[in-house]
This record gives C-alpha cells, sequence and structure tokens, in this order.
C-alpha cells in the first residue's frame, strides 16, 4: 500500500569503527603513554562497533540469566544459565585482554589501554562488563596474599574464556566477583554480621550476602567477621582439590537495568575461604578492589554518555523538518554540541583517572592525587550520565521511547554506575576523608587544575576550598565541595585538551543552566555536533 511507504526515517547505522569515531579517545591514549597500543584499541574499536554485536547485547538482555538451584533429581548445583549471547560478549571482551590488559603489559600506560579497551566494549553493553570489571581490578588485593596470588594471578590474566561450570584448576582462565553489602549494613559495611572461624583448611565463613554480582565467577572476595575484626577473605567456588564449596544462590535480583549480568544474594554456609591481607583490616585490603571499579564506573559512565549521542546525532542528521535537516535546526544544534561537550569532559577525565592508576606505583604525587580525584569523577561523571542519555533518547522522540530502539535499554542502565561501589553520598564523604588523611592530595589537585585554569574553574576551586577551610558542617556541604572541584577540574582538562574549554566555562560555570542545548553563541556549535555524527564503516 502507497502509506506504507516509508520516508524520513534515518538509514540503518550499520558498523563503526568506534575507535575511530572517538574526538577525544585517540590523541588522549597517546599523550598519556599508551600511544604503543593504539592498533590494539583500534582493532577492538572496529569490532566492538558492529552490528553483530548490537544483536549480541540485545539477545544477552532479552534472554535473561536464569538461576538453577537445583539438578533433576534433587541435588544442589547453584548454577546460573546464560543465553550464548552472553557468553559471546565475555569471550570477545576476555580474549582481547579488557579484563587483563592493565596487568599483562608490564610497560606505562597500560592502566590508560586497558580503561580505552574497556571503554570501547562497554558502548554496546555492559552488563557483561561487571565480571570484566572485577577480575581486572583484584589483582592489587589479591597480591597481598601472595600465596593465593601465584595460582590464581595466571589464571585471571588468561585471555581464554570458558563457559562451563567447572574447578579452576580445569582451566586456564578464571573471573572473579565481589561480595560485601549486607541486608542489615548496605554501604556500612562494618555492620556486616557473616562470620569467619579458623578451621584447618583456612576459614568457614557462615552467612548472607545482600549483593554479590556474577555468582558464576571462579572466586570472590568477601569480607567477614573474624576474630580479630572484620576481614577480607578469598572464597573460590571449587576448592583446589576439585570439590565444590558451599556457595548457594538464594535468588537473582530483579533489576532495573544490567538485566544481562546476575546479580545475587549468597548464604554461606561453613564455606571455606583463605584469608587476603591482615586479618581486622577488611576495608583496606579490599578497598583496592573497589578503586579498580569506580574507574570502570566512569569508564561505563562514559562510554553510555558517548555510545547514546552517537545514535541521536545519526538520527538528527537524517531527519528532516520543516525544511532543514534537524542537526541543522539552530536549537539542536545546540543540543547535540552541549552533549558533545558533556562525553569529552567525561572521557578526557576517565583516561587522566586511568593514568593516575598507571603511574601511582612509582609517582607518590599521582598516587595521592588518585586517591581524591577517583571518588570526584565517579560522582560526577556517573550522576551526569542519566541526564545525558534521557536528552539523546528526546533527540529520538518516540523512537527513542520504543525498544527497538538501544535507548531504553542505555537509560535503564545510566543510573547504575552512580549506586554501584558507593553511592553519592558515600563517595563525596569518602572524598572528604581522603583530604583531611592526606592534605597535601588537594594541594596537589590544585596545581592541577591552575595548569589550565581559567577564570571561571579558579572561582570553582577557590569556592571548594573556602568550604573546606570555613564549613561549620563539611558533611552537608560535601556535595557542593565535589561539584565544585569536578567541575574546576573538567574546565581545566578541557582547556588542555580541546579547543572548547571556553565554551565549556560558558554552558557549565558562567552561565549554568539546568538542561542540554543551552549554550551561549560563543563558538561554533555547528562544527561541535558535527563530532557527534558516526561516519559508517
Amino acid at each position: 500500500m502507497s502509506t506504507h511507504e516509508v520516508v524520513n526515517q534515518p538509514p540503518p547505522l550499520g558498523d563503526v569503527d568506534l575507535y575511530q569515531h572517538d574526538p577525544v579517545l585517540g590523541d588522549l591514549v597517546g599523550d598519556l603513554d599508551a600511544g604503543w597500543a593504539e592498533d590494539r584499541l583500534a582493532d577492538f574499536g572496529r569490532l566492538a562497533g558492529t552490528e553483530e554485536m548490537y544483536e549480541l547485547a540485545e539477545s544477552a538482555n532479552r534472554y535473561e540469566p536464569e538461576l538453577r538451584t537445583h539438578d533433576r533429581f534433587g541435588h544442589r548445583i547453584d548454577q546460573v544459565e546464560f543465553h550464548s549471547s552472553w557468553h559471546e560478549l565475555m569471550d570477545r571482551a576476555v580474549s582481547h585482554g579488557v579484563h587483563s590488559l592493565g596487568w599483562a603489559e608490564q610497560r606505562p600506560g597500560a592502566q590508560v589501554a586497558r580503561t580505552g579497551l574497556m571503554y570501547l566494549d562497554s558502548q554496546v553493553e555492559q552488563g557483561h562488563g561487571c565480571p570484566i570489571s572485577m577480575t581486572a581490578s583484584v589483582v592489587p588485593s589479591l597480591r597481598l596474599a601472595p600465596e593465593l596470588s601465584s595460582i590464581w594471578e595466571p589464571r585471571l590474566l588468561s585471555t581464554d574464556y570458558d563457559r562451563e561450570f567447572r574447578p579452576a584448576n580445569e582451566k586456564s582462565g578464571a573471573l572473579m566477583g565481589m561480595g560485601m553489602t549486607e541486608k542489615q549494613g548496605g554501604s556500612d559495611v562494618r555492620a556486616n554480621s557473616t562470620a569467619a572461624e579458623p578451621a584447618d583448611d583456612g576459614y568457614h565463613l557462615t552467612g548472607h550476602k545482600w549483593f554479590t554480582s556474577a555468582p558464576m565467577c571462579d572466586a570472590f572476595l568477601v569480607l567477614a567477621q573474624a576474630p580479630e575484626g572484620l576481614s577480607c577473605f578469598f572464597v573460590p567456588r571449587f576448592r583446589e582439590d576439585g570439590t565444590t564449596n558451599t556457595f548457594r544462590i538464594q535468588r537473582l535480583k530483579d533489576k532495573l537495568g544490567n538485566r544481562s549480568n546476575a546479580s545475587s544474594e549468597i548464604e554461606f554456609d561453613k564455606t571455606t575461604g583463605w584469608m587476603v591481607g591482615e586479618e581486622g583490616r577488611g576495608v583496606p585490603t579490599i578497598i583496592e578492589m573497589v578503586n579498580g571499579t569506580r574507574l570502570d564506573c566512569i569508564t561505563g559512565s562514559a562510554a553510555l554518555m558517548r555510545q547514546s549521542l552517537t545514535h541521536a546525532a545519526w538520527h538528527v542528521s537524517h531527519r528532516s523538518a520543516f525544511g532543514k535537516t534537524l542537526i541543522d535546526q539552530p536549537a539542536m544544534t545546540n543540543v547535540i554540541a552541549d552533549l558533545e561537550l558533556e562525553t569529552q569532559a567525561a572521557t578526557i577525565m576517565m583516561l587522566r583517572v586511568a593514568a593516575m592508576f598507571d603511574r601511582a606505583p612509582i609517582d607518590e604525587r599521582e598516587a595521592a592525587l588518585r586517591r581524591i580525584v577517583t571518588p570526584i569523577a565517579k560522582y560526577w561523571v556517573t550522576k551526569r550520565t542519566t541526564a545525558v542519555v534521557r536528552e539523546a533518547m528526546e533527540c529520538l522522540g518516540g523512537n527513542g521511547y520504543v525498544e527497538e530502539s538501544p535507548l531504553p535499554r542505555w537509560f535503564r542502565e545510566s543510573p547504575l554506575n552512580a549506586i554501584w561501589e558507593g553511592s553519592g553520598n558515600v563517595i563525596a564523604l569518602d572524598l572528604l576523608r581522603a583530604i583531611r588523611r592526606e592534605p597535601t592530595a588537594l594541594e596537589f589537585l590544585t596545581d592541577e587544575i591552575l595548569l589550565d585554569a581559567s577564570a571561571a574553574a579558579t572561582e570553582q576551586l577557590t569556592s571548594a576550598r573556602e568550604m573546606l577551610e570555613t564549613s561549620a558542617n563539611h558533611e552537608s556541604d560535601a556535595r557542593r565541595i565535589v561539584e565544585h572541584l569536578a567541575l574546576a577540574w573538567s574546565s581545566s582538562l578541557m582547556a588542555r585538551h580541546t579547543e572548547h574549554g571556553t565554551l565549556y566555562d560558558a554552558g557549565r560555570i558562567l552561565e549554568p543552566h539546568a538542561m542540554f542545548g543551552t549554550l551561549p553563541h560563543t563558538g561554533d556549535l555547528r562544527s561541535i555536533a558535527a563530532l557527534s555524527v558516526p561516519t559508517p564503516v
């Protein structure tokens, strides 16, 4: 029928080279010591942006993981079954070293390169990124138990993915998970009640974990109360002799987003574990792992921004209204340009934090900086993401709201990274504690910002420092302090690495507005918006 003719709709996006499409990733990777990884990132960028990857992502979230607590004969098995698309996504991530590159490559820029891979991988699907992130992040904590590390680190760095549920000593590769929170404690992990009793084969753990992501991982770091206080334990699904460890999956969480990933409640009943780090110092031990996963929260959020903006820009560059392509309508040009600035700032902040992870072991200044900028970036980038994805969805109008588009899935995903590994108040208070413990870190950040600080950035920095010095209630002001520091730092980074620092200041600091698309006409918005439009391969 003639009424079925489709006009004024964008064509399918097709394959996109996600590495080449990104306006800042390639240059920053080189500037931050990881130029040697450019070919590797480029190869993965071409793979990650294929239509096949989008189809795998859609299937992995449509056909969700299913819990099997018992086999048909009544034996307890505690297994989660995943759709084949989940395994394909995992295989591609593991085989390309998204979980391991930061440790497998013993040279400068390794963490930057690995973060670049994670950023590309996370643009299409984020649920499978949970075990990838935890495996990448566990290495520093695990090294506090040298005997365990000598056995498990080679497995964790392997690029072989084995989808079968079997003992780790029968596989060449392994994946790690983590369990901290409990029903009665939440973020207050020191209130945990899981008990760890010394035994001949290590410790026996008994208790309940309220959130344990990716329960089909090979082993987990968990917190439990030992005789000398809260401690960190390594808990495998199988013991080294191949016998099954008690790991009872009570249920899978029914989540808003991240539905391809199995998040679960776990029951321990005299479950064998081995202590990692010092007894009674469980939080400082596991926080090394948490720091890495917080970097990946930043990374995943920046990736959601970029991919959502890519789809929005593709749509508005092909759809017309009132005689013009949408992207050429001044109001839409402003929206896309504004989202581009936000996304660039998030990506630059992500990579700068990753560089601090690289340099921290040999540079005390970078180590101190990492301790305070990780919470700043985690707070700021993850919270900005939902607004970016929502605005990108609106650019597609009704087309962005239907489930045939990936935007609804990304929108449901967008709040997670702000919640996971410390929600806003926890992160803001972590920053205050870090500054109190290490005042020189704030001086280092001040120097970092002032390298390329505009008057607007300097004002934001001054406001934050004044609140830190004079506020009668730092906790009440915690979020304001973080936001001032985030704006000052992101402004400085944009001035240093792009040509858009002045416009970024105008839209975020000098003339701040509640919504995107409110940039003043002080720059070439059309050329900035054009950076967002992908070129299919």
